[in-house]
């Protein structure tokens, strides 16, 4: 048994140790961002002024709750957050830090797949709740409560208004929200004096799926604002330049909606120069979705056909083991089997008694190599903190597996002591 218990042992431990890798990989694929879209209030549009609108980039004021609420709906998104954002000097005491604030539902935690390591996020009771609450990413508590002191329940001071802190969040992007307060959208929107909201953040089901979310969530905006309307072309006095020639294409979007790659193309570029990258590289997230996710099947292929083969020699080794012991038993009681059939036993009762017992010394083995696969994943875990994660597909594979063994294996030697001969078997010293 000891060389199945090994290899079932060692195949589920590098069994984990694959899954391990695929599921931090698959995260940070998810975390990269190839799943998000947003939308922000205003267009890249010139010209805001001259109809006005207020166009610019994240400042329209035609953004609701209830465009957020019609979003929700679409098949393809998992999860989705209104937000309304400034920047404000926070207070605890004497100490102050000046940071963004985001406002917010409870869904953003999942968005952008923050960790909570104190307290709670956001709930939805916060929103509509009279007593005012923030959560503070890892870097602003650090900012403004010494190491010895408890943020949790302390009163802070966001823009002339007191809060709650009821929890401190932290993300493995170190360039998203890394040093934020989040509140209520609707306690920020009190403070600012707006019901309108600065953007809305959507996270699709599937990476690859943000061009198709996105093309739908122009559409519905469109409708709800009335843009398709042939008439809301009237609405718009004459203007020159840039929207003089989009309005030839019928009235522009009061909003604009990206994909995590291409708000990741347009970082810090003039209007102009997004405008353009954005319409020279069209469905720009589905290639970056598409090339990583053909590069991780790739890595899991080559990972599944390497676990394969230590899988195929270890329990092999471990059969061949389990064949020669058998062998063995039957040589050494052959009298035994000769007394049986001499007393009416049957061929295929002989037959059946080693394949059963072949079977159940597999079995055995493969339960102990079960166990230390998964004390050995721990180890692996606690001591070396690489991730693993062995699935119930893995546990019922290897049980298979050692079932199997045993079958192939124990069928010779059974089927050997199922041929003796009674009389040579009863005189075999």
């Amino acid at each position: 048994m000891v060389g199945l218990i090994i290899g079932v042992a060692a195949v589920l431990t590098m069994v984990a140790l694959g899954g391990g890798a695929r599921e931090s990989v698959t995260d940070d694929v998810s975390s990269a961002g190839t799943n998000l879209v947003f939308v922000r209030a205003g267009n890249y549009t010139r010209g805001g002024d001259a109809v006005n609108i207020r166009s610019g980039y994240g400042k329209a004021t035609t953004l609701t709750l209830e465009d957020a609420s019609a979003l929700a709906e679409l098949a393809s998104v998992a999860y989705l957050t209104p937000e309304v954002d400034d920047r404000a000097s926070i207070t605890f005491g004497a100490r102050s830090h000046f940071a963004p604030l985001i406002g917010c539902g409870p869904e953003l935690a999942s968005v952008y797949e923050l960790e909570s390591i104190a307290g709670r996020f956001l709930e939805a009771h916060d929103l509509s709740g009279e007593d005012n609450v923030a959560v503070l990413s890892r870097s602003v508590r650090d900012e403004l409560f010494e190491t010895t002191e408890e943020p949790l329940g302390q009163m802070i001071t966001i823009i002339g208004e007191s809060a709650k802190v009821i929890g401190v969040v932290d993300t493995s992007d170190a360039a998203a929200h890394r040093d934020s307060v989040f509140v209520p959208h609707s306690f920020l929107q009190r403070a600012l004096g707006i019901e309108y909201l600065h953007g809305i953040a959507i996270a699709a089901d599937h990476a690859g799926d943000t061009s198709a979310i996105a093309e739908e969530v122009r559409a519905l905006l469109r409708e709800r604002h009335g843009l398709d309307n042939p008439d809301a072309a009237e609405n718009f006095p004459e203007a020159t330049g840039d929207f003089a020639m989009t309005l030839a294409d019928g009235v522009p979007d009061d909003f604009t909606v990206r994909s995590q790659a291409s708000k990741a193309l347009t970082q810090g570029l003039y209007t102009t120069a997004a405008v353009f990258a954005l319409a020279s590289m069209p469905r720009l997230d589905e290639v970056t979705s598409e090339e990583m996710v053909n590069t991780l099947e790739s890595a899991n292929q080559t990972m599944t056909l390497l676990l394969a083969g230590i899988a195929g020699v270890s329990l092999v080794v471990g059969g061949i083991g389990i064949m020669n012991i058998m062998l063995l038993a039957v040589t050494e009681r052959t009298m035994e089997v000769g007394l049986r059939m001499s007393v009416g036993a049957r061929r295929r009762d002989v037959l059946s008694q080693f394949l059963l017992e072949a079977i159940l010394l597999s079995l055995a083995g493969g339960l102990i190599g079960i166990g230390l696969g998964f004390a050995s994943a721990g180890a692996v875990t606690q001591f070396l903190g690489w991730p693993t994660y062995i699935s119930a597909q893995a546990v019922a594979l290897a049980f298979g597996l050692a079932f199997a063994v045993g079958v192939i294996f124990g069928y010779y030697p059974a089927m050997r002591a199922a041929r003796l001969d009674p009389i040579e078997a009863l005189r075999y010293e």
